[in-house]
């Protein structure tokens, strides 16, 4: 369930960064702050378990920021 709304979340950042790519930043940076924290908190766990628990937000906030950018990149590459 949580990867189906990571997807839509990149989805629908994909899509803002190509129509609106100054507006999209701040969504994307919002969304990337959320993540970042569920990040730090799971890195608080001891060992090998702190890093399994921090692997998948920061893996899902480097998707958020690939597709973010990835429509900016291709928004500057059209014609008009």
């Amino acid at each position: 369930m949580i990867i189906v709304g990571i997807v839509a979340v990149c989805v629908v950042l994909l899509v803002l960064a190509f129509l609106l790519p100054r507006f999209s930043r701040h969504p994307q940076n919002g969304t990337q702050r959320t993540l970042g924290a569920g990040a730090r908190a799971g890195g608080k766990a001891p060992g090998i378990l702190g890093r399994l628990l921090q692997k998948p937000f920061s893996s899902s906030s480097r998707a958020v920021g690939r597709s973010g950018s990835a429509g900016r990149r291709a928004r500057s590459r059209m014609p008009f």
